[in-house]
């Protein structure tokens, strides 16, 4: 069982070392514009598929507004969402780089502006210039801090529980949420594909949280009711020793955010 303190100091750092992540939006005005001539704005509407797993690799998609999921598939058919993508992120450039097959599957939740490069286009304008390698540097460097932590909360925690407290702790925030009331749009089905476990497991432990107080879904908001509660869970605390206590937040949280 790890310490809250020390989930509490691990997200921190987290936190902090995304923040120094050098993203395409900080290159310098000249190489953005050399990026606008060579890239294809588009917009998609929710549950279109940017690229496919196994899926040549065209270029990369570099997310203007909205989300997008990326994830892997068994084939039995099973769906594990390896992380979300947020504005600025660049997607397709493992495979973009290597000349190889897309690894993941990439799709929009929800209307996204892209830009799309296409590979050709997009090497070169690396091989120009050293910020933009700096840039991707730093996107695989993200990818891959990313994959290291899907698999340490996925693979090491030792309940349902505690993978969904974590995640809901780690929710990235958008323009105008609060650490205590955010957008989350997603289907209980989703969000189990997010920790590995099923639908069903996920809709008892949205209804056990929302009876012990301690987080909510209304409507596509989620609210954290109490934090310390939520973070006690996340570092193996039974859920059921959870007195119920609200806590200081103001949240709210509702099964499938319907």
């Amino acid at each position: 069982m790890r310490p809250v303190a020390d989930q509490a100091a691990t997200q921190n750092a987290r936190d902090a070392e995304a923040k120094n992540m050098t993203s395409f939006s900080d290159l310098p005005h000249s190489i953005q514009e050399e990026l606008e001539q060579i890239s294809f704005p588009l917009r998609y509407p929710g549950g279109s598929k940017l690229f496919v797993d196994s899926e040549p690799p065209r270029g990369v998609f570099i997310l203007r507004n909205g989300r997008v999921k990326l994830y892997i598939c068994s084939g039995e058919g099973k769906t594990l969402i390896l992380r979300m993508a947020k504005s600025g992120d660049v997607l397709g450039i493992p495979g973009t780089l290597a000349g190889r097959q897309y690894e993941v599957t990439a799709e929009t939740v929800g209307p996204c502006e892209v830009a799309f490069i296409k590979r050709d286009a997009f090497l070169r304008i690396m091989y120009a210039h050293k910020e933009v390698c700096i840039a991707v540097a730093h996107q695989l460097t993200s990818i891959y801090s990313s994959a290291c932590h899907g698999i340490r909360c996925i693979g090491l925690s030792h309940s349902a529980a505690e993978k969904l407290a974590n995640l809901l702790l780690e929710w990235p925030m958008v323009n105008g949420d609060t650490p205590s009331r955010m957008k989350f749009v997603f289907r209980h089905e989703e969000v189990a594909q997010m920790i590995g476990t099923s639908r069903e497991t996920v809709s008892r432990l949205f209804t056990e949280f929302k009876k012990r107080h301690i987080a909510e879904l209304n409507g596509s908001t989620l609210l954290i009711r109490n934090r310390p509660a939520l973070q006690a869970v996340a570092a193996g605390t039974p859920l059921s020793e959870q007195n119920g206590t609200d806590g200081h937040s103001d949240s709210h949280f509702h099964p499938d955010g319907v």
